[in-house]
């Protein structure tokens, strides 16, 4: 494994903001708005979390670590951007005690978390949404609005020139160049990637027929990036690129796309994404403390903005001592506490978790308990 990288931000929580504690694994409970108290001596935990995953949590992650850090200055949360797939499988190896991922679980993996995680295995907390950019390097081109088939012909190479009739049919006042189009996408197994697959093949499953993964289909055409900080950029180096990215780390240089939603196009925002997760619905089969979620990218919702990613944080449902409990309960809290999400939306333009999906957050975090 790559070595740990450990955010820093320059704006940081008060350490009055948190009052954690590593007292007992027992003491973690909610005061209503998604944090957590002690109800014990306010004491803060000690210690060291480890963690991978998620490259496009990175901005939140950062922010989180400066705040969580400020607030328990004796505890350490090391975090390594290394991908989703990467997150899940260190967790299953036991190699973290934790992963971000941006997308859940698979049946299959959670059936191997077992060995490390117990009998219980591993739960998916929801603790970031944000979401997932077409993003463009087009000159003179800031905004385009695109529907989902047009979308999934150019990433399948059907359409390879900017000034398309398919990209001019829904942008007759915008000039388009003469100019190829270079798709890029994730090289390594990406929550982000899965997220994206699965909105094309939803939203244009006549034209997108590769089922959605985490791995890019290599038949298709374009060039690829590892992690979201490569994508963005290969896309900003590339006159004529497009890619999907997660929207933190679309900078300014970048136009993005307008995604059509029934009748209507639905620019990109924490709002539209927020929105759309409302809309979610709770994957079936899972145990009383997972909260995976399965989204409706095919929704016609006005206002909904449907390539959206929830990102994961995953645990253990038991890990064999109480200090580490305490530390992941601790972490988990903060992060999906109001406190946490702001600080995550203002670092990465996330959104927030809503109030009721904060609350089943919180309680699936309170019930990591110690191996028996």
């Amino acid at each position: 494994m790559k070595a740990l990288h450990i955010g820093r931000v320059a704006a940081v929580l008060a350490v009055g903001a948190l009052a954690l504690t590593a007292c007992g694994t027992d003491n973690v409970v909610s005061p209503g708005n998604g944090g957590s108290t002690s109800a014990a001596t306010g004491a803060s935990v000690s210690g060291t979390l480890t963690g991978t995953g998620a490259t496009s949590v990175s901005a939140a992650m950062d922010a989180w670590t400066a705040g969580f850090t400020a607030a328990n200055p004796n505890a350490k949360i090391q975090y390594s951007p290394e991908g989703s797939g990467a997150g899940r499988k260190a967790l299953i190896a036991g190699a973290v005690q934790f992963a971000g991922s941006d997308a859940y679980m698979k049946d299959a993996e959670l059936a191997s978390a077992k060995a490390k995680c117990g009998p219980a295995g591993a739960i998916d907390v929801p603790w970031y949404i944000s979401p997932i950019a077409v993003t463009f390097n087009v000159p003179g081109v800031k905004d385009l609005k695109l529907d989902a088939d047009t979308i999934a012909k150019i990433f399948r190479g059907d359409i390879k020139n900017w000034n398309d009739a398919a990209i001019k049919a829904t942008n007759p006042s915008v000039t388009l160049p003469n100019l190829a189009i270079t798709p890029v996408h994730r090289s390594d197994n990406s929550g982000t990637t899965q997220n994206f697959t699965d909105y094309l093949a939803q939203a244009a499953k006549s034209v997108w027929t590769d089922a959605a993964s985490g791995d890019w289909p290599t038949s298709l055409p374009g060039e690829n990036a590892k992690g979201t900080a490569g994508v963005i950029s290969t896309v900003t180096s590339t006159s004529g690129a497009i890619a999907y990215a997660d929207d933190s780390a679309v900078t300014d240089a970048l136009g993005k796309a307008e995604l059509k939603v029934g009748d209507n196009f639905v620019a990109i925002s924490a709002e539209a994404a927020a929105k759309a997760v409302d809309l979610a619905t709770p994957v079936a089969g899972r145990g009383a403390n997972d909260l995976s979620l399965k989204l409706d990218r095919t929704t016609t919702e006005a206002g909904a903005y449907p390539a959206v990613l929830v990102s994961y944080g995953v645990f253990c449902a038991t890990y064999p001592d109480a200090a580490t409990v305490d530390l992941a309960k601790a972490f988990g809290s903060y992060v999906v506490s109001t406190a946490g999400q702001q600080t995550g939306a203002q670092a990465a333009k996330s959104s927030p978790l809503s109030a009721a999906l904060a609350t089943k957050a919180q309680a699936a975090i309170n019930s990591i308990t110690v191996s028996k």
